[in-house]
């Protein structure tokens, strides 16, 4: 039996995306909810699980995510969309000292919580941040990160490409398997 999962997030294409990824329908609901300030990705999606969940009183599926630079000891982090609300991608990239590593990781934690089973997915990948934007495909940092093993940022990755690495960035078939070992 599938129970009905909202999926909380302000973009309904993710809630499709989630959808198709995870075989079974995912509605969407958008809440406006309170983004605590941490650099524990886990803690904030925990904090949004739970705010989900008081207000759609049914089970509920969120995510953010996390760009961390080695050389600026791990920020911005998750506060990446704030910074890339404020400026370019092309200061973004000029942000990095020129004699410091470029090294990056990309992480998405996806969250399920039904107001007692409490669950994180992660998906984590490396790579670095380009000296440059480039591409015109994706959305947020896809444009400066180069994911490892690749010489282009994702937003230039071939559609192919682009799709394996978001499927390592994003954990789906974790939570998928959750899902299922749930008979949800």
């Amino acid at each position: 039996m599938n129970q009905t999962v909202f999926f909380v997030t302000g973009n309904p294409n993710k809630a499709a995306y989630a959808s198709e990824q995870l075989g079974r329908e995912i509605n969407h609901i958008h809440l406006e909810l309170e983004e605590i300030q941490s650099l524990n990705l886990h803690e904030i999606v925990s904090h949004k699980c739970q705010q989900a969940y008081k207000i759609v009183k049914q089970p509920v599926i969120v995510e953010d995510v996390s760009l961390e630079i080695d050389s600026l000891n791990g920020l911005p982090g998750p506060f990446v969309k704030f910074f890339l609300e404020r400026m370019s991608l092309e200061l973004f990239c000029n942000i990095i000292p020129a004699f410091a590593s470029r090294q990056a990781t990309a992480r998405t934690v996806i969250g399920f919580f039904d107001g007692t089973d409490m669950q994180l997915f992660e998906g984590v990948l490396p790579g670095s941040i380009a000296q440059s934007p480039s591409g015109s495909r994706g959305f947020g940092w896809d444009g400066i990160f180069i994911p490892q093993g690749y010489a282009s940022t994702r937003a230039a990755l071939s559609p192919e490409d682009d799709l394996k690495t978001y499927s390592i960035l994003k954990p789906f078939d974790q939570v998928k398997t959750f899902l299922h070992s749930k008979k949800m």
